[in-house]
Parts: C-alpha cells; sequence; structure tokens
C-alpha cells in the first residue's frame, strides 16, 4: 500500500509544490482512492494556479521532472516515469464549454488527508459530474461518481451543494448508486 510507482510519484511531486509553497490539491484517481474508492490508476493529477505551475517549471525542469513537450501542463517524474499533469485553477473540466464549473482554486478546495492535500470530496464530484457530462467519451467520470457516493454513504441531499448544472445528474447518479449488484451479496 502507497509503494507503487504512481504513490511514490505523488509523494515526490507534492513535496516538491509544499518545498516551492505552491498550493495545490490533488484530484483524479488519486483523490478517488483518498475518498474511499479504491481505483487504479497510473498517473497523478493536481491542480494549481497559473502562476503556480509556471514556478514549479522554472524551479523544478531537470530537476526530477520533464514536460511530456515544450509548453505542456504535464510532466513526467524521471524517476518512476509517471506522468503527471497539472490542471489549472479556473480552466473548464470536459469538453472545455463554459457552464460555471471550473477547476477549483487549490486554496480554498483543499482537504488535507494524511498529510497530503487532496481536492474536497463535494468539489471532486463537481469536476467528474461536469466531466462526464460534457465528454461523452468521459463515461468513466460518471461511473467514478456512483462509486464514490456509495463508498461515502452520500445522500441525495449532498448534490444540493454542488454547482446548479450538475445537480440533475448528481441526482440521477445517487439513485443509481442505491441499486445493489446482486453478485456483491
Amino acid at each position: 500500500m502507497g509503494t507503487s510507482d504512481v504513490h511514490i510519484a505523488l509523494a515526490r511531486i507534492t513535496k516538491r509544490l509544499t518545498e516551492l509553497e505552491i498550493p495545490y490539491a490533488v484530484c483524479g484517481g488519486m483523490a478517488l482512492n483518498a475518498h474511499g474508492y479504491q481505483r487504479a490508476t497510473t498517473d497523478v493529477d493536481l491542480i494549481v494556479t497559473g502562476d503556480g505551475l509556471a514556478k514549479f517549471k522554472e524551479r523544478s525542469l531537470g530537476l526530477g521532472w520533464l514536460e511530456k513537450f515544450p509548453g505542456s501542463r504535464g510532466v513526467k517524474d524521471t524517476d518512476s516515469r509517471v506522468k503527471i499533469d497539472f490542471l489549472v485553477a479556473g480552466g473548464i473540466p470536459g469538453d472545455g464549454t463554459p457552464r460555471g464549473v471550473t477547476f477549483p482554486d487549490p486554496v480554498t478546495a483543499a482537504v488535507d488527508i494524511a498529510g497530503t492535500k487532496y481536492v474536497s470530496l463535494a468539489k471532486l464530484i463537481e469536476m467528474k459530474v461536469a466531466s462526464g457530462l460534457s465528454s461523452p467519451h468521459r463515461l468513466r467520470d460518471l461511473d467514478d461518481v456512483i462509486r464514490l457516493i456509495a463508498a461515502n454513504h452520500l445522500g441525495e441531499h449532498f448534490g444540493d451543494a454542488l454547482h446548479s448544472y450538475v445537480r440533475p445528474k448528481y441526482r440521477e447518479l445517487w439513485a443509481l448508486a442505491q441499486v445493489r449488484d446482486p453478485h456483491d451479496e
């Protein structure tokens, strides 16, 4: 537990961001795990500000991380070979069409779980639903939400605190999360 290449890459990148005093929030598969739904992942996704990303690149490229390609928001950990993707606060999940849901400011959206900053459960669900709604090839995001609802025993009214764009879909996914698979019994 916690010794895979992706876990090692997560520990290295979050340590570096902390050293540089760059606010971050882990999202994606690693955040799913931190919030109770265990799913395998092969990369690390982080939310940072545009200034934070620029500072990281200025001070860290060539020192254990390389850009995927010039100007990319993604880097590769040179030790573990794990891909690390930076999502910039204010960016739009899914297809990029403005609908009100954006990648949140890591300062206000991060929660500390075992010494690492993860995006809050509500923001993770909000981003996953928005992505799944706007990008038909991202149906996994909607399944992730169903699994998070079940793993965290979330109520239907949890959706009341989410952005209005995702609320109806959250309620639909909540209903699906209530259906029990007879194979699990």
